[in-house]
């Protein structure tokens, strides 16, 4: 079942999630495609600035693959400094895209 997962991290700036995002891929620039991350089941990403830090939200078809997913981002972002980041999970009801 598909799942959403949101990512809350204060202080987090533009660039430390274009850091973060090059780490993932393994090559500079923009996220671009589903295809890009490391394991498969991204359905959708969605990354935004807050008044206080960064934001992201994404789709994916199972907890298991955001877990796999886990494994490489949350290392990551700890190393960017921010050890404290802590995934709400939540199970789709209905995902709409273009």
């Amino acid at each position: 079942m598909a799942i959403v997962v949101i990512l809350e991290m204060p202080g987090m700036t533009q660039a430390q999630y274009e850091q973060s995002a090059e780490r993932v891929t393994g090559r500079p620039g923009p996220v671009k495609s589903p295809a890009d991350w490391p394991v498969a089941g991204l359905i959708s990403h969605t990354a935004a600035p807050t008044d206080n830090g960064w934001l992201v939200v994404d789709v994916w078809d199972s907890e298991e693959a955001f877990q796999q997913f886990g494994e490489t981002i949350m290392p990551i972002l700890r190393e960017l400094g921010f050890p404290d980041v802590r995934p709400r999970m939540h199970q789709v009801f209905n995902v709409v895209t273009r």
